[in-house]
């Protein structure tokens, strides 16, 4: 890639059918995997956290420290995000016991928070931004909080609404296709769009990915998580491989 190139490209994929389609396998993944290492492996929420928020800051750094756009380590950093995303919520709604409906709360005000700031201290949110080492720490914490709240925000709809995990399912499928229409038919901010449908799929993720590993009686297929996982991750990694994977274009 010449320096020209570099310097007008990002570091985060171009938004395409083909990264939401491995975004939400990705969140998939992250509810599994989280379940796996704390729930099957029986190392506990909070070791489970702790594991991932390595994972996630040394992915982070790797992520930081790179001259472009790297697909895998891209998508390992965002799967870390998932992961510490899915063990967090669980440990602050159970154990912790502030419950999902406190936890999704706090969530929103951290992320609204993050946005507010990362706008305030680069003038802008857009994917189009994330090419400088002062715009993705902000990015990469927005994510964060935004995996976070996505979990506690499905597992709240799921069992204290009590929709179940198909109907939760249907819930957030139908707003991200209502997103889509605004997208396609409408005048709204593409990036405030982005948002909410980056958003969205968490939720979508974490009913689908509970749908596939928990027991019958609770409404899920009672598949192995170690299983579902593999296959999800095989998913992304053939994903990665048939999208293409080029860097947004920066936003100036």
């Amino acid at each position: 890639m010449s320096p020209s190139n570099i310097l007008t490209r990002t570091k985060v994929p171009e938004v395409t059918l083909g990264f939401w389609l491995i975004k939400i396998a990705a969140t998939t993944l992250g509810e599994t995997g989280g379940d796996a290492v704390s729930m099957s492996m029986q190392l506990g929420y909070l070791v489970g956290t702790a594991i991932f928020a390595a994972m996630f800051l040394v992915a982070v750094w790797a992520q930081v420290r790179a001259t472009s756009f790297h697909p895998f380590l891209y998508w390992v950093t965002i799967m870390a995000t998932t992961m510490v995303g899915t063990t967090l919520a669980d440990f602050a709604d159970r154990t912790l016991g502030i419950g999902y409906a406190g936890g999704t709360s706090l969530l929103l005000v951290l992320l609204i928070a993050s946005l507010l700031v990362w706008h305030r201290a680069t003038g802008s949110v857009s994917m189009g931004t994330v090419s400088t080492p002062r715009a993705e720490p902000f990015y990469w914490v927005t994510i964060m909080f935004s995996q976070t709240l996505g979990t506690a925000l499905g597992d709240w709809t799921a069992d204290t609404a009590g929709l179940g995990y198909t109907g939760a399912a249907l819930i957030f499928g139908g707003l991200l296709a209502l997103i889509v229409a605004a997208h396609f038919l409408t005048r709204i901010s593409a990036t405030l769009l982005f948002w909410a449908a980056f958003i969205l799929t968490r939720p979508l993720g974490a009913v689908v990915g509970d749908f596939l590993d928990k027991p019958v009686a609770a409404g899920g297929l009672a598949l192995s998580r170690y299983s579902a996982s593999l296959a999800l991750l095989a998913f992304m990694v053939l994903g990665i491989l048939l999208f293409r994977q080029r860097a947004a274009e920066q936003s100036h």
